[in-house]
């Protein structure tokens, strides 16, 4: 295998990366000392906008408070949380308690209404339905709900996909009420916060 950790020093052009989208860093299997190294790189390539998702919010929380404990992880490195439903609204409580200044909830895939999920302290929300054979349907009112509670408190969303068994319905064909919701959070550059 490759080592391709470093490869976004090298890149002059910024580009958006997402950091192990089929995977989880904060997975228990994954050693500080690695994790440790990505965020090293991320820390130095500041041409670049990372975005990292995770189910594991306890250990990103622990990870980064210990990381940046005196100041916010930069706004260069965007966190977030999966929340499918509700009752994973914890997850969202470990992101708030986070020393991060970009956080993120993923909704997808949208399995339920997230009710109770407050949406204080986020930066952006993306949504989407699932997609494939066995797809569950992705109520319209839930995400309907998402985007006004969002457009309310001023915090960017994004509806990916429709879901679906045979069509997905991304791209241009996600429209919520005639509308395409591609937004992203507006973020103000800064300084690496560790000493």
């Amino acid at each position: 295998m490759i080592n391709r950790i470093g490869q976004p020093l090298s890149w002059k052009t910024g580009y958006r990366i997402f950091v192990d989208s089929m995977s989880d860093l904060f997975h228990r299997d994954v050693p500080d000392a690695f994790i440790d190294r990505v965020f090293d790189v991320m820390e130095r390539a500041t041409q670049h906008t990372y975005q990292l998702l995770t189910k594991r919010s306890e250990r990103m929380k622990r990870y980064v408070n210990r990381r940046y404990p005196n100041a916010s992880c930069p706004g260069h490195i965007w966190l977030g949380v999966s929340v499918e439903d509700s009752r994973v609204a914890w997850r969202v409580d470990d992101l708030r308690a986070s020393n991060l200044e970009v956080r993120w909830i993923s909704a997808e895939p949208l399995i339920g209404p997230l009710d109770a999920v407050s949406l204080a302290g986020l930066n952006w929300l993306v949504a989407g339905g699932e997609s494939g054979k066995g797809a569950r349907p992705m109520d319209l009112d839930w995400t309907r709900d998402l985007r006004d509670r969002c457009v309310f408190a001023g915090v960017a969303f994004f509806l990916k996909q429709l879901g679906g068994v045979h069509d997905k319905r991304g791209g241009e064909k996600a429209l919520l009420d005639g509308r395409r919701w591609t937004e992203y959070p507006v973020v103000k550059p800064t300084t690496i916060g560790r000493p």
